[in-house]
């Protein structure tokens, strides 16, 4: 089963990797407009994503990766909860109801957290 978990990990950061790449306005309005550059951070995180992914495909660098996607994912809180500050909707983006966006936060991205941790651990 964790083998099967951690392909679908390697596949579901391969794939949003590279969909910062093939729909970057998907993600620049989810980036806080505090934050400096976010034509730079958009694509840096996709690199990032499929970077870690392919890393967790590697079982020499499996932990390193891991703790990695978890890192990133901590990093895209300020993200998160910026969408809740906004609407929960970003235009020619995601828009979804104030309550997705609060599960979304509060049980999805601790569940994420989780996964990577478990799938990468030693």
């Amino acid at each position: 089963m964790k083998k099967y978990l951690r392909l679908f990990l390697i596949g579901f950061y391969l794939f949003a990797g590279l969909y910062h790449f093939i729909s970057p306005e998907f993600y620049s309005g989810l980036i806080p407009d505090y934050l400096p550059f976010p034509e730079a951070i958009n694509y840096l995180s996709g690199v990032l994503e499929i970077f870690l992914a392919i890393g967790v495909a590697i079982p020499k660098f499996r932990t390193m990766a891991g703790r990695g996607i978890i890192l990133l994912l901590v990093l895209f809180i300020p993200s998160h909860i910026y969408f809740i500050q906004i609407g929960s909707c970003v235009e020619a983006g995601l828009c979804v109801s104030p309550w997705i966006a609060w599960l979304r936060l509060m049980l999805i991205h601790p569940l994420l957290i989780f996964w990577a941790w478990y799938v990468s651990k030693a």
